[in-house]
């Protein structure tokens, strides 16, 4: 009868330790499958996202109007935040009841320290090249309360594409927050 036991229980130890493999290897795929829809996501919201006329020139970029707020969302369309151009500068504003902690990554050490920061130190030293003007040169801050987020200022932000890419990070910036502020 113990001889029976004791293989029962090595039985369920190795079903255990399947199941546990299993569940890892699927929390993997999970978080693979996961970051493809992030991206065919994106891909979507840019090709849906037109404009009736794209600027030739820096000039006619700071006389543009304000753009309609193009709508920062997750997935499953949660609005997280709006993104305001305004003539050469850019607003990000969290959406209705959002609540960003500006210590919360990606949000310091990717938007802030790998894209708006590297942004700004090629237009300085554009500036001291003398290929840029000083005040053309991309500058940023912050409007917090406490630690929360409550309005993400970029000036100058530069060209169309350079629009297009802060607005691409700044979109996965604020997906990969709220992914962590709901825990998933």
């Amino acid at each position: 009868m113990s001889e029976l036991r004791e293989r029962s229980t090595k039985k369920l130890a190795e079903l255990k330790a399947y199941l546990e493999k299993k569940v890892v290897e699927d929390e993997e795929e999970i978080r693979t499958l996961r970051s493809f829809l992030e991206v065919i996501d994106l891909l979507l919201t840019e090709r849906s996202y037109r404009r009736v006329e794209v600027p030739k020139t820096l000039a006619e970029t700071t006389k543009k109007q304000e753009t309609p707020p193009q709508s920062i969302r997750t997935i499953s369309g949660v609005v997280l935040a709006d993104m305001h151009v305004d003539g050469p500068n850019l607003r990000v504003v969290p959406g209705e009841g959002m609540k960003f902690d500006t210590n919360t990554p990606p949000f310091r050490p990717f938007l802030l320290g790998k894209v708006l920061e590297p942004m700004q130190k090629k237009d300085e030293e554009a500036v001291r090249k003398g290929g840029l003007s000083p005040d053309r040169v991309l500058s940023f801050d912050l409007d917090q309360q406490g630690n929360l987020l409550k309005q993400l200022h970029v000036k100058n932000y530069g060209d169309e594409t350079r629009l297009s890419e802060i607005k691409n990070a700044v979109r996965w910036t604020f997906r990969k927050m709220y992914e962590k502020t709901v825990g998933t």
